[in-house]
């Protein structure tokens, strides 16, 4: 026999119950990375003082990397530096040994046929417009692109699109051929053109702009990729520091040369999903014995 204070109890717990909010699955923050791997691929090296013409990235270089890429857990990785499709596919082997499964992937490459850009992501890729084929004049010289742009659209949620542009400008190496900061300037100017013809189509696109740009802040390829500040097509410079309040992403050991050549750019419409109190460069005393680049690292939080 049911008693009224029983049935009382039971209507009070099936109202309870209807009244509680569903809680969706899938997760409201995302982690994003990106990382200059320093030649994940195979290219000539020296080991143990003799050069050898084909040789990986060494075993202990690539496993301190996916050790500290599995600290930071990305749910979307942007990187630099990697070779073929066979090592992207080992990356994300050695990934997912460590708990970090990201098997959805973008490959790009310019006039460079040995480094590409990726993008590995835990989340299904949308849209795929990456530029493999752009060039620029210097006098009477044609040059490539030597890493093109990576462009891939991320699906982070039913309702989160983000537009993952990946870059690699030219390095500071010199060359006998033409200027590198006058390659970098007119590679920056390639990127910027791009990111206008996206912005003709959808001003309103939350679109992430990031990689390695071989640049410091006040160099004039950096102010055309920013844009103009009173335009609604200006990019957001992030300010990311690392636990010591430090900024620079890259160390010349030949040099003792400390800079800051890595950047994240975010759009009008993507900055106010952006929690910079959890963004950061990734801090470890022996980052260098993965990379000469330290993990730039950020999330974005639906609202």
């Amino acid at each position: 026999m049911i008693t009224t204070g029983i049935l009382r109890r039971a209507i009070w717990l099936a109202v309870f119950a209807v009244s509680l909010p569903v809680l969706s699955q899938e997760p409201s923050e995302f982690i994003f990375c990106s990382y200059n791997l320093k030649n994940w691929l195979s290219m000539e090296r020296y080991l143990g003082g003799a050069s050898e013409v084909v040789a990986p990235k060494p075993i202990e270089e690539r496993k301190r990397l996916v050790e500290m890429l599995a600290e930071i857990h990305p749910d979307v990785l942007g990187v630099c530096e990697v070779g073929t499709d066979e090592d992207v596919a080992d990356l994300q082997k050695r990934l997912k040994s460590l708990g970090v499964d990201l098997p959805h992937v973008e490959r790009a490459h310019g006039g460079d046929s040995t480094r590409s850009l990726a993008l590995l992501s835990r989340f299904p890729i949308s849209a795929r417009k990456s530029q493999l084929d752009l060039k620029y004049q210097i006098g009477d010289q044609t040059f490539p692109m030597q890493r093109g742009i990576l462009d891939a659209t991320v699906a982070l949620s039913a309702t989160l699109q983000v537009r993952f542009l990946g870059v690699h400008l030219k390095s500071k190496r010199a060359i006998p051929e033409a200027d590198e900061a006058m390659m970098r300037r007119n590679e920056a100017h390639l990127l910027r053109s791009h990111m206008d013809s996206i912005f003709n189509q959808d001003i309103g696109v939350k679109m992430l702009c990031y990689g390695d740009f071989n640049e410091h802040r006040n160099e004039p390829a950096i102010s055309e990729i920013i844009g103009s500040r009173s335009s609604e097509t200006y990019m957001t410079d992030l300010p990311l520091h690392d636990s010591d309040g430090l900024v620079w992403t890259h160390f010349w050991d030949a040099a003792d040369v400390y800079s800051r050549l890595d950047f994240l750019f975010a759009s009008r419409n993507l900055r106010p999903l952006i929690d910079l109190r959890k963004a950061r460069i990734y801090t470890a005393r022996d980052f260098d014995k993965a990379s000469d680049h330290r993990p730039l690292v950020l999330t974005i939080a639906e609202k």
